[in-house]
């Protein structure tokens, strides 16, 4: 009897042993991200669940196909953050918010984690896609960032699409403008939650969430991350959030990970959040999700919240976020596609 309990008990290690190192074998090539945020299921519709989740797949699906042609991560987040940006539902391109003006400026960024290069643009009005245009600043300038109207020429000067700034324009965020402009004139004292300030900006913290992101590690072992965002509902004086800013809301080092970020961007920017990942990761060894909680823990205790995504070289994935929800999803090196929104 002994001697078939202790077979039965070895068996069972065995099984528990092989099923961990399965769970270790999963490598994820691609992870995007939709924003994050005050997103509860009791106030989702299921055609609007249904319509988040095919467009994550989508754009999943999409950056999969690249790289599995063999294209490189570079290629794949942008075709990825494509298909958001070109998707209503979402804070970036057509979707994007209304500026306190009733203009739709728009931030990318975009990084190479082989080389380290990058390129970005911020408060762009009139391209299509910012994610293209911040990859032709990373490729075919000496420049990391370019802002407002000479970004736009240089788009436009590399072949980017340009379009009317009428082509942004939607009803929802229209009334999503309005709806601040009203709270915004009611209220004397700004109100983050339980944080109280008088200093000028925005009311609801909501306001700033939505913005898209991918990480991709392609089949050479090369990562890559980029975001993009159309930033804060009501926004004045030309503000631009972490999304622009490489280290801040983008990062991508091939020696450790890809990262792409969403939330409250002056708080991502003051914590340097995806660089912090990175170096983490690089000089205290931490694995790429102790590295990301502990990043977005320390931009919390300053009183930011908000999510990430993180691929690191080897294929492991985190999705961290402090908020009621975040759009998300995943796709493994054999193509399972996996969508997730609430906590």
């Amino acid at each position: 009897m002994k001697t078939q309990l202790k077979t039965i008990a070895s068996l069972i290690m065995i099984l528990v042993s092989l099923k961990t190192m399965a769970q270790e074998k999963v490598k994820y090539v691609m992870v995007v991200h939709g924003g994050a945020g005050t997103i509860l299921k009791k106030n989702m519709t299921p055609a609007k669940e249904a319509a988040y989740t095919a467009a994550l797949t989508e754009a999943l699906r999409k950056g999969y196909e690249a790289i599995k042609a063999g294209k490189s991560s570079l290629d794949a987040v942008e075709t990825a953050i494509h298909v958001l940006e070109d998707n209503p539902l979402f804070n970036a391109g057509k979707g994007a918010v209304f500026t306190h003006d009733g203009k739709n400026e728009m931030d990318a960024a975009i990084m190479d984690g082989k080389t380290l290069m990058a390129g970005s643009v911020a408060g762009v009005t009139t391209i299509r896609n910012p994610i293209s245009a911040a990859r032709a600043v990373m490729e075919k300038s000496e420049h990391v960032m370019m802002v407002g109207a000479g970004a736009e020429k240089f788009a436009a000067q590399s072949g980017i699409e340009i379009v009317d700034p009428k082509y942004f324009f939607t009803d929802e965020r229209w009334e999503g403008l309005q709806k601040a402009i009203k709270e915004d004139s009611t209220k004397t004292v700004l109100d983050h939650g339980s944080k109280k300030s008088m200093k000028l900006g925005t009311i609801n913290k909501d306001n700033k969430f939505g913005t898209v992101g991918a990480v991709a590690l392609d089949k050479m072992g090369n990562l890559a991350a980029g975001t993009s965002t159309g930033g804060m509902t009501n926004k004045k004086y030309g503000r631009v959030g972490d999304a622009p800013v490489i280290g801040s809301g983008t990062y991508a080092n091939n020696l450790t990970a890809g990262i792409s970020c969403t939330g409250w961007g002056e708080f991502y920017i003051r914590s340097v959040v995806a660089h912090d990942i990175s170096a983490m990761m690089e000089y205290k060894s931490l694995s790429v999700k102790d590295a990301a909680q502990a990043s977005l823990d320390k931009m919390a205790k300053l009183g930011g919240d908000g999510g990430l995504i993180a691929l690191d070289k080897n294929g492991n994935v985190t999705m961290p976020f402090n908020t009621e929800g975040m759009y998300r999803g995943t796709v493994t090196a054999d193509g399972k596609i996996e969508v997730l929104i609430y906590k």
